[in-house]
């Protein structure tokens, strides 16, 4: 038997299968439309052009199974956190998602924070009102779009909206809900008080499931559209950072990530919910049953890499900018560059917050450039370290997953700057990969994530922090830190 995993991220969506020994056996892609942005600030994606991408992506990784192909068992869902997705009574779409990276909604923090108490909002969902989360976004939705958020019956985030057009099922797991500010993230439940204090119904939000858990199967329809067979099991799945944890293999409190997508997340397994009283750091429902997990996010982490290549150096690939930056000194002769292009979230909750590169010298080169941005971004996951040195919670192992890991540049700066070994996996199929395993836990056909993980995952190098470059970067970030402050007085 084989079991299909499927992200629906921000640039794209990605199906994979794996076989019952837990390797990837296929995958196939399909993009995305780039994300609209209407005003400064704005990210917008319409929910049918991932339905779309889905069903491709689908047909692809089954076209592209080698033969004698074996049956789907089953099927699990991750994607990009956080959007807003609004359907009325019909199950149609109301407008365009406001996606995880749409910033517009600081008025609507202020208000919540104000309404419910700072400590008491914490108290209840573990976290702080951020504009990247799904409430403030229909709250925004509330205020200038009554009209809208009138015919609103439905909401929920991207990859479940996928969901519901392959099974007609609402559902939501408790790792992707935690990112909504809905959820009361120690008892694994939606917020009643959260909830009604907002304005919003308990009726719109979908039911809960533990990630694992069996919560839909694909329709008639869904099954010709996608090449699947009616009535397969569709498992919980998670959003994309706790799907990726379990692709990683991020189960047991110590076990840490450090992944590098467009944006950046530091991921650490935890026994029980951790809330840090500033709310500097996420604290949500791992996607494995009875476990949480802490997170600080960079929001530009691989898309500043992508900013400074597509806008400096058209033409060249990434291999070729980091060839070149490898060259530079660690510390890059002193240029710095702070990754704030969508403002910042671990540990400043400041959207406002803008890039900057400082200290340009002109013995500065463009090689010098590309390896200030690759140092800039891990800096900036750095801060999710020293935030979990300060409250205790444990970091016994990383490993490294999206760009930041295909990169030996990288790598290798990743390891200076966190100052411990990092692993890489042989096959880093990320999130997709992590919900094609929680759909074989789900079928039955491994008893638990951990045993699934165990068969699954295998660790491909581990590289160890060059001692020059630790205490480079020790003095570095010790300057890059006083990076924020600086910029936070450019209004």
């Amino acid at each position: 038997m084989w079991f299909l995993g499927m992200d629906v991220g921000t640039g794209g969506t990605r199906a994979v299968i794996v076989d019952a020994a837990g390797k990837l056996i296929a995958g196939a892609s399909s993009e995305h439309a780039p994300f609209r942005i209407p005003h400064p600030g704005w990210a917008e994606q319409d929910p049918d052009d991932w339905w779309r991408a889905a069903q491709e992506a689908i047909r692809q990784a089954i076209a592209a199974a080698p033969e004698p192909r074996q049956p789907i068992a089953g099927i699990g869902l991750t994607g990009q956190m956080h959007g807003a997705v609004m359907l009325d009574e019909n199950g149609q779409v109301l407008r365009p998602a406001l996606i995880w990276c749409d910033t517009r909604t600081q008025p609507e923090c202020d208000w919540l924070t104000e309404k419910i108490g700072y400590e008491k909002l914490i108290e209840l969902t573990c976290n702080p009102a951020l504009p990247n989360f799904t409430l403030t976004k229909l709250l925004w939705v509330k205020t200038h779009e009554p009209e809208i958020f009138a015919k609103i019956r439905h909401i929920m985030c991207p990859k479940d909206y996928v969901r519901y057009r392959l099974t007609g099922e609402f559902a939501i797991d408790v790792q992707e809900a935690s990112g909504t500010l809905l959820l009361d993230v120690t008892h694994r439940r939606w917020s009643k008080e959260v909830a009604e204090a907002a304005g919003i119904p308990e009726s719109w939000l979908p039911k809960v499931y533990e990630s694992p858990e069996v919560c839909a199967r694909i329709t008639d329809a869904a099954a010709g559209l996608t090449g699947l067979s009616a009535g397969t099991p569709v498992v919980a799945g998670a959003g994309d950072q706790g799907a990726g944890a379990v692709g990683m293999g991020i189960l047991v409190p110590g076990s840490v990530s450090a992944t590098i997508g467009t944006s950046g997340v530091v991921f650490a397994a935890t026994a029980a919910p951790t809330k840090d009283p500033r709310g500097r750091m996420h604290t949500f429902c791992h996607a494995v049953p009875g476990l949480w997990h802490v997170m600080g996010v960079t929001q530009g982490a691989g898309l500043s890499l992508r900013w400074v290549r597509d806008t400096f150096f058209p033409g060249h690939n990434y291999d070729e900018l980091s060839a070149a930056a490898a060259k530079v000194p660690a510390g890059s002769e002193g240029l710095e560059w702070a990754p704030y292009l969508l403002g910042e979230r671990t540990p400043h909750l400041d959207p406002e917050v803008r890039a900057a590169f400082a200290c340009i010298a002109s013995n500065h080169t463009a090689p010098h450039f590309v390896r200030a941005v690759l140092e800039g971004v891990a800096y900036s996951l750095q801060d999710t370290f020293t935030l979990f040195a300060g409250l205790g919670i444990p970091v016994t192992a990383i490993r490294l997953g999206g760009g930041g890991a295909r990169g030996p540049l990288w790598r290798k700066i990743q390891a200076g700057i966190y100052g411990q070994a990092v692993e890489v996996l042989t096959a880093e199929e990320g999130g997709a990969f992590g919900c094609a395993l929680m759909a074989g836990v789900g079928t039955g056909h491994w008893a638990n994530l951990d045993q699934a993980c165990r068969q699954a995952i295998e660790v491909a190098q581990r590289i160890e922090p060059d001692p020059a470059d630790v205490a480079a970067y020790k003095t570095g970030y010790e300057k890059w830190r006083k990076f924020y402050p600086a910029l936070k007085t450019l209004r």
